[in-house]
């Protein structure tokens, strides 16, 4: 759920480049990100080989398409040499051409831009609808996450229709995620469960 913002990435970048390292982002959720910052292209290009990032993995699947992710690379000698890479670790699945089409379309018009902001726009929905919940102690969304605080009995009776992480139990804290397929409906609907099972 933490969004670094690109003063803090360059840093990173600084510091390890510093040390003869090289800087991987994990881009999971890279969308939701892009999301969050500015929801541009340029604004990918900045949150990442502009601060001084050298390999992204650009996630797909958390962001409205099925089992694809892509792995991009700055400078030419790193592309060079992955193309050996990929094959040495068996990764030339038969008709990949599945998996990049999904991406050529995501890409050619920011539907990858569009889906994350759904999902970044849901998680602020279900937080608006919960914060005046105390024990929920309930923090606005950077992106499409919240880690509220719910202690027993609620946690377990609330999971018994809805699924979510239990996140860090000594805190009695879990994590709810929204999707670029939630719906108005979805958030209402989980709202009216955690108040029926925090009313009780």
């Amino acid at each position: 759920g933490t969004l670094y913002s690109l003063d803090e990435v360059r840093q990173l970048c600084d510091v390890a480049h510093k040390h003869g390292l090289r800087v991987h982002l994990d881009g999971a959720r890279i969308g939701n990100a892009v999301a969050a910052l500015g929801a541009t292209r340029n604004m990918f290009s900045a949150m990442t080989f502009d601060a001084g990032v050298d390999a992204v993995s650009f996630g797909g699947t958390k962001n409205a398409m099925l089992n694809a992710e892509a792995v991009l690379l700055s400078g030419v000698d790193q592309t060079r040499r992955a193309q050996y890479l990929r094959k040495q670790v068996g990764q030339l699945p038969s008709k990949m051409r599945y998996t990049a089409a999904q991406f050529m379309e995501a890409l050619s018009d920011d539907l990858w831009i569009q889906t994350a902001q759904d999902a970044n726009r849901s998680a602020e929905s279900l937080y608006v609808a919960l914060k005046d919940v105390a024990l929920l102690q309930l923090a606005a969304p950077a992106v499409n996450s919240l880690y509220p605080t719910l202690p027993e009995p609620h946690r377990s009776q609330l999971q018994e229709w809805s699924f979510f992480w239990d996140w860090d139990l000594s805190r009695d804290q879990v994590r709810w995620m929204t999707s670029w397929d939630t719906t108005d409906d979805d958030i209402q609907r989980f709202v009216a469960g955690v108040r029926h099972v925090i009313d009780r």
